[in-house]
């Protein structure tokens, strides 16, 4: 079964692009680990956040940005109507502070987990703290990450999860396996 969600998030999670896929609107979690390691690779992260948002973000999707420090806390929301907003996504991930050693992972994602209005949601979570990812992953909130797919770079991590996914993929492995 696992080997089942792992297709189907990277199929589905992975590479949108909206020149070549049409989809329905759905709901962006962008997560990013502000604690004070980010400094040290802000620039490095910004550049490829930009540039997955370039290739995923679609007119209609819902988009939601946490900064994650001591404390998680939504920085940016708002609905991609135009280049505008997309920009205006962008511009909040540029304006983060990095700031503390820890960064609140698991309320962030309780929080995107939570707010899911459309049927999948795309949630990318930038980890660039080892102890606060690994308290996440060691946490009651650990299965959150159950099905996601991890992108390592030198000194920080991208996660993409599959938020609220644990119901689709056990009927689509049992309908597959019958």
């Amino acid at each position: 079964m696992f080997l089942f969600a792992a297709l189907l998030l990277s199929a589905f999670f992975f590479r949108i692009s909206p020149a070549h896929a049409q989809r329905d609107p759905i709901d962006i979690n962008l997560i990013i680990d502000s604690s004070s390691p980010l400094a040290a690779v802000k620039n490095e992260v910004t550049a490829w956040v930009s540039s997955r948002l370039d290739q995923i973000l679609v007119t209609g999707d819902s988009v939601t940005v946490w900064s994650a420090g001591p404390s998680a806390r939504v920085i940016y929301t708002g609905r991609m109507a135009s280049d505008a907003e997309r920009e205006a996504v962008k511009r909040s991930v540029r304006e983060i502070n990095p700031s503390g050693e820890t960064a609140d992972l698991s309320g962030a994602l309780t929080d995107a987990a939570s707010r899911q209005s459309a049927s999948y949601s795309y949630t990318l979570l930038i980890s660039v703290s080892s102890p606060s990812l690994s308290s996440l992953i060691s946490g009651p909130q650990g299965n959150l990450l159950r099905f996601s797919r991890t992108e390592e770079f030198i000194n920080w991590r991208a996660l993409v999860v599959g938020l609220n996914l644990n119901t689709r993929v056990s009927r689509a492995a049992s309908a597959f396996f019958r």
